[in-house]
């Protein structure tokens, strides 16, 4: 079956936060490819960047001189999302830039009103249609990826196979809780995505088969694997689907689309709730 065949319609965008609070876990990578693949079955998805660094935006080719508007004014100032948003180098997929001024939005948010609220907010008053948004988070679990887990639908994690993985990932998973609890009761996990994946290491199978145990089908089938044109697309400014869609890690990020897509369709206590 082929990925446009999985895709749906829908009158408002699925929103998907793509989250760790480790970093070097894939976060970015796993964002901007996975955009790239639904794109590629005529979905219009939308990358929203609240990461101070900006490396999804500098992975789309988004130059930095081209962020006038970012999610900073977004998020802080209130401004329509509509003023942010810059075409990618990816038909269907366009991107909301980040900015270095998100270094302090921490601070600034704490005596804004609707503080966990102010990205939901901003999507919600968006005016052009998208199929999927997705945000990519930065590495940790303070007021931005709040806001970020206050606006998804669904969370979306990716978890590199190393030795520490399962500690980050319970407590990310507390984290979760907490916000179901307190401000997103929809909230659910979209899926756990192992990242990083390296057939000839031992760790990285143990890692696998705990984490699946751990979280049953929770865990998508579909691992990322290491690979060095996953880590050159991003200096070019294109996704690695456009730098070289037939290396091992472009088929992995299609599988991992095509995951997606399918578990749209399918509820999300059948998915498993391990």
């Amino acid at each position: 079956m082929g990925l446009a065949s999985l895709a749906g319609d829908s009158d408002r965008p699925r929103i998907i936060a793509i989250a760790n609070q480790k970093g070097g876990v894939g976060k970015t990578t796993t964002a901007i490819n996975l955009a790239t693949a639904l794109a590629a079955c005529d979905k219009k998805v939308l990358i929203i960047d609240i990461d101070a660094q900006g490396n999804a935006s500098t992975g789309l080719g988004i130059d930095r001189k081209a962020r006038t508007v970012s999610t900073y004014d977004v998020i802080i100032d209130r401004k329509p999302i509509e003023e942010a948003t810059i075409s990618s180098v990816v038909p269907r997929l366009d991107v909301v830039p980040s900015s270095i001024d998100l270094a302090g939005a921490e601070i600034e948010l704490i005596d804004l009103d609707r503080r966990e609220f102010r990205l939901k907010d901003a999507i919600r008053r968006m005016s052009r249609h998208y199929d999927y948004v997705l945000i990519d988070c930065p590495p940790s679990l303070q007021l931005l990826t709040l806001n970020a887990l206050c606006a998804a639908d669904s969370i979306l994690v990716p978890l590199q196979c190393e030795f520490y993985a399962l500690e980050g990932l319970s407590l990310l998973m507390r984290t979760i809780e907490r916000v179901k609890k307190a401000f997103n009761p929809a909230l659910t996990i979209q899926g756990v995505v192992l990242t990083m994946y390296d057939k000839r290491n031992n760790l990285s199978d143990m890692v696998a088969s705990d984490v699946r145990e751990h979280f049953g089908e929770k865990v998508y089938e579909t691992v990322i694997p290491r690979n060095v044109r996953v880590s050159e697309a991003p200096s070019y400014g294109i996704p690695v689907l456009v730098y070289d869609m037939h290396c091992r890690g472009s088929k992995a990020y299609i599988n991992l689309a095509s995951e997606v897509l399918r578990r749209e369709q399918t509820p999300m206590a059948e998915v498993g709730t391990a």
